[in-house]
């Protein structure tokens, strides 16, 4: 008796508040959307169980890695390793089709409004779904980028073509040697543009994204940590 009315009690909450909802963004002149891995997670972009175990069954066989997110932060003995599993990765969750149309569906809601998304999330979905790339900013990065692993300049570079022929070409979980990926200015060792330390490189594309054009001279955007920030304003 108690599960049947909290049922349908949340069953009407629920409803009244997605009605609630899309009152307010029929009603809404602009819109800012802020997203994390959970859309991705419901686009179909899984980082575990049959998903992960179907593309990396032998990188969890041979190093027992139980998440792809884990799996980017393996102790590699070998670039040649290291590239094998960042270049699957990066293809089945930049470069394959998104299997569900989470990203087109909210588009669907937005595109008629001056809308504007800013994501943590580096997988490209919601550029690949149709957003307008000048109403998005990736702050933390993005697959489909490299950059110089200590870093010697700041700038970026795209990684499709390189990261298909990794792909192709990986056996027994190593890339061929001559793919290792190296920076042309200083020939050491490039890595993922992922922001997990200060090394994460901000180009111009990503100071451009963070504030664009049409809004700077209403802006103020500073760098560091937002705490520090605060403690100086107070």
């Amino acid at each position: 008796m108690f599960s049947k009315i909290w049922t349908k009690k949340y069953t009407e909450n629920y409803s009244n508040s997605i009605e609630k909802l899309r009152e307010i963004l029929e009603d809404a002149d602009a819109v800012v959307i802020g997203a994390g891995s959970g859309l991705s997670t419901s686009a179909g972009l899984t980082y575990s169980g049959e998903r992960f175990k179907k593309y990396f069954s032998d990188f969890i066989q041979k190093y027992n890695i139980p998440d792809m997110y884990s799996g980017g932060f393996y102790p590699y003995e070998t670039l040649e390793e290291y590239w094998a599993w960042w270049s699957r990765h990066i293809y089945y969750n930049r470069y394959v089709d998104i299997p569900k149309p989470v990203y087109k569906n909210l588009l669907d809601l937005v595109k008629d409004k001056d809308y504007f998304v800013i994501t943590t999330n580096v997988d490209h979905c919601f550029q690949r779904s149709g957003f307008d790339k000048n109403r998005l900013f990736y702050m933390q990065g993005d697959y489909g980028l490299w950059q110089r692993s200590e870093p010697c300049h700041q700038k970026t570079y795209d990684n499709e073509i390189q990261v298909k022929e990794m792909v192709k070409k990986q056996k027994d979980l190593k890339i061929p040697s001559d793919l290792i990926p190296y920076c042309p200015v200083c020939k050491k060792p490039m890595t993922m543009n992922l922001r997990c330390d200060n090394t994460f490189v901000q180009d111009e594309g990503w100071y451009e994204a963070m504030a664009p054009d049409e809004i700077k001279s209403q802006s103020i955007c500073i760098d560091g940590d937002i705490g520090d920030v605060i403690l100086s304003i107070i």
